[in-house]
């Protein structure tokens, strides 16, 4: 995740009222996040992580900067980087590594870190095998979410990446060029986080948490757009693109770790 500076203009009026943002509450057993069992730790072959969630037994939904090395500004391999269903204190409800990744056609990961970079900021990726599990239910989506709507995120981040934590109610502060502006509150890490509306009292997945940004004055964050972009990726792999890997790795190297704790690099 990067910490950019947009030129977007927050378009309130003085009577435009919010509803108060929650705090992030970590979800550390199982009760606590039963619910969102589906949402997981990408572990980028030992390099950092990011957050990721599962729209089919076989598909995560996270952002595409996220398979993008920073140095070389080029494609990290997609078969080091393994999703972690639910992964909370030492343990996942599933591992599964990537077989193929597709990212938005019109993402550029060396483009100008701008509005149009952040809304087609998407990636799908496919897993080797499907997690057919009853405790880990993949999410729907849904369209994208009006201005002062309440939302909410799970993700990980830098300084919580042993466990999932929710806020359950943040909110659309704009919607401009495509790029929704949060007041969610996001660190390093939470990439790629899914951001869900509550609406009918079922958690769907409106956008992807894509960077960290200060308009105005004020931190916000940002998410994709997500309803086309995300048609287009499903269609790139019903074509057959993304590299497609013949077997999985049959174990962790010594260069891959769990616990990324103070060794965190961001992705």
């Amino acid at each position: 995740m990067r910490v950019i500076s947009l030129t977007i203009a927050l378009v309130m009026s003085i009577s435009t009222a919010f509803a108060e943002d929650s705090r992030l509450e970590r979800l550390d057993t199982g009760d606590d996040g039963r619910q969102w069992e589906a949402v997981g730790r990408l572990d980028i072959g030992g390099r950092g992580f990011c957050t990721g969630a599962l729209i089919a037994p076989d598909l995560v939904l996270t952002a595409a900067h996220c398979l993008f090395d920073k140095y070389s500004k080029t494609r990290i391999d997609h078969t080091k980087i393994e999703f972690l269903a639910g992964w909370r204190n030492g343990r996942a409800s599933a591992y599964r590594w990537v077989k193929r990744a597709v990212t938005h056609p019109e993402f550029e990961y060396t483009s100008d870190a701008g509005e149009v970079r952040v809304r087609n900021d998407v990636a799908l990726l496919e897993l080797q095998r499907p997690i057919n599990n009853t405790r880990i239910v993949p999410f729907q989506t849904d369209r994208r979410p009006r201005k002062g709507q309440e939302i909410g995120v799970v993700s990980y981040a830098r300084d919580r990446s042993e466990a999932p934590s929710l806020q359950e109610v943040c909110n659309v502060k704009a919607r401009q060029f495509g790029v929704l502006v949060m007041s969610c509150d996001v660190n390093y890490g939470a990439s790629g986080a899914p951001v869900f509306s509550f609406e009918n009292d079922e958690p769907r997945i409106v956008s992807v948490v894509s960077a960290m940004a200060e308009v105005d004055g004020q931190k916000v964050s940002l998410g994709t757009l997500l309803q086309q972009p995300l048609e287009d990726l499903r269609a790139a792999l019903d074509a057959g693109q993304g590299v497609f890997q013949d077997e999985a790795p049959k174990m962790f190297s010594n260069s891959i770790r769990r616990d990324t704790g103070a060794k965190f690099a961001k992705p």
